[in-house]
């Protein structure tokens, strides 16, 4: 995490909890707190495209505990492929939480090999439900994390990638993860993330939410930059792409970017307003209102006063405030 030297205090709390946030998702949260597997299946299968069901499975393996209820499922149903998918989601989620979000450095030997058991156990899983159900977003999602945490290596998570975008070439989620892989913390480099992000970005469709991936390559490469660099952000050129992107993805009209919404706005918001861009933040601060992505702010070491710190910056822009 990063500091932004945050000031002010918050006017409300910030809603962070995605089954607050974003419309629809507390039914996901209801059915798995009271252990209904049938409930949590169908609301699973309802969503309305493969960027809906990767984001269904991506806020609910965050639940602590989900592997107990989902183990007694499986036992009882083996073969249930969803099941599968969001029990190895989860037992990543797991994995990563024993690893820490430090770089190698921090990470001890029994974390490493506890994190490594973890995804070779998600791994075990989804090996077969790819080999059943190649369209499957979620599982090939999720096979992009553990190809980076394995350390499998670029070429084996584009592999990944590419076997999920025959189905599906727009899916938010496994964009971002396999950006996390082409980043140089996992060995890539700020060449090829860019050329990704700019292709993925440029060949979805206006108003489907990959265009964030561009916010996210910006927001990666400033935490990368000392303190003593020129941050890339703040240039014109990320600025004019940012609005670009901004506008080609949030602002498409007649479309909805559904449950990718607030992330796709917070990725907007903190990029443009990592870069200085106050005023081209505003807009995205005003449809989030108090509400924002755990993803997205946690990168900060106070995401919350950082959040008020920004929003109160991109108003008081917009309208010409001191």
């Amino acid at each position: 995490m990063k500091s932004t030297s945050p000031g002010g205090s918050p006017s409300a709390p910030v809603i962070f909890d995605p089954f607050v946030s974003v419309p629809g998702t507390d039914v996901l949260r209801d059915a798995a707190i009271v252990q209904d597997w049938p409930a949590l299946r169908r609301h699973l299968e309802d969503a309305r495209d493969a960027d809906g069901l990767a984001f269904g499975v991506d806020v609910l393996a965050e639940l602590p505990g989900l592997e107990v209820f989902l183990e007694k499922v499986l036992a009882e149903e083996p073969h249930d492929v969803l099941a599968r998918t969001l029990l190895a989601a989860r037992y990543v989620r797991i994995g990563w939480w024993v690893r820490g979000r430090g770089d190698a450095d921090s990470v001890s030997g029994d974390q490493f090999e506890q994190f490594h058991s973890w995804l070779r156990r998600a791994e075990q899983i989804l090996v077969d439900v790819c080999a059943e159900r190649p369209d499957l977003a979620p599982a090939w999602t999720t096979r992009i994390m553990t190809a980076r945490g394995l350390e499998l290596g670029q070429a084996e998570a584009r592999r990944r990638y590419t076997r999920l975008a025959v189905h599906h070439p727009h899916v938010l989620a496994a964009q971002e993860q396999l950006l996390q892989q082409l980043c140089p913390k996992w060995s890539g480099s700020w060449e090829i993330a860019m050329a990704f992000a700019r292709e993925v970005a440029a060949a979805a469709p206006p108003g489907a939410p990959s265009g964030a991936v561009i916010a996210t390559m910006y927001i990666e490469r400033w935490l990368a930059e000392s303190e003593a660099d020129a941050p890339e952000i703040a240039s014109p050129a990320a600025r004019d792409e940012l609005c670009a992107a901004g506008t080609r993805t949030a602002w498409a009209s007649a479309t909805s970017l559904g449950p990718y919404e607030v992330h796709v706005h917070s990725a907007f918001a903190l990029a443009f307003s990592l870069g200085g861009h106050a005023r081209d933040a505003a807009p995205h601060f005003r449809v989030l209102g108090n509400r924002t992505s755990s993803h997205v702010w946690s990168y900060l070491n106070d995401p919350s006063a950082a959040f008020w710190q920004f929003h109160s910056a991109a108003l008081a822009a917009e309208t010409g405030a001191t």
